[in-house]
């Protein structure tokens, strides 16, 4: 999902004094929520034993976000919106137990379709987060999904600048995928000598950490606390992998970050 450069301008804390139910607080809140669906869903598949029962729980969770003001009311000390969704997540899932414990006495509970995701696209099929603590999956996820964002902007700029191939084929600088001696026959596909492709790397690779701040701030109180947000995000990427054959995307030294 692509978002506009109006709503990366957006902190989520104008979200909370705009009223949610008008058109503009609504659309922002909703690009928000699926910019986390994927690590409210890593939380509950540690949470919950049984995948299909962590998906209906994801998207009932985001519909009642969505369908409710209760996100206007946030406390002020929550500044990151990634720490106030966790601690919402945890609410509603403690609310949720009390419910299915009132089932088991007749009462009702809620059921909602899990056939799409909050933005519309289908369920995702979730790596199995190993040992990590649900909190751990949380925070991981989120981490790999700012990345993932990050770099779809970054491509969509390109793509508009008629550069999308070489965005393509500079990629694996990015993503800490290149191998040795790559960058010569890049240079030489490209028409370049190797000092002018190393900066044009460069380049790339300081427009690709402009849009991971351009993430994080869209989701603070304020934008001092981006650097901390990046120390928490290069952490949660230590973790221990959810796929112990696949190693942490974009290093620290990659992002220029």
């Amino acid at each position: 999902m692509m978002l506009g450069p109006q709503f990366r301008e957006t902190r989520w804390t104008q979200v909370r004094r705009a009223k949610v139910d008008s058109p503009e607080g609504q659309r922002a809140l909703s690009e928000l929520c699926a910019a986390y669906y994927e690590p409210v869903t890593a939380f509950l598949r540690r949470t919950l034993p049984d995948p299909d029962s962590a998906l209906e729980l994801s998207h009932a969770f985001f519909a009642r976000l969505l369908a409710g003001g209760a996100i206007a009311h946030a406390s002020e000390d929550q500044g990151r919106f990634r720490s106030y969704l966790l601690g919402a997540l945890k609410h509603f899932v403690a609310r949720q137990r009390e419910a299915e414990g009132r089932l088991k006495r007749g009462a009702a509970i809620e059921h909602l379709s899990t056939d799409a995701s909050p933005d519309g696209r289908p369920p995702l099929a979730l790596p199995d987060p190993g040992q990590l603590s649900p909190d751990e999956a949380y925070d991981r996820q989120w981490a790999l999904t700012v990345l993932r964002r990050a770099m779809e902007s970054l491509q969509q700029e390109c793509i508009h600048e008629g550069r999308g191939e070489f965005f393509e084929e500079a990629k694996p600088w990015l993503t800490g995928d290149a191998g040795h001696g790559d960058q010569k026959d890049l240079a030489r596909r490209n028409g370049m000598n190797e000092t002018a492709l190393k900066v044009a790397i460069h380049r790339l690779r300081r427009r690709f950490r402009d849009r991971l701040r351009a993430e994080i701030a869209a989701t603070l109180e304020h934008p001092e606390g981006i650097e901390s947000e990046l120390q928490a995000l290069f952490a949660a990427l230590e973790r221990k992998s959810m796929n112990p054959g696949n190693p942490s995307p974009v290093p620290r030294q990659e992002t220029d970050a």
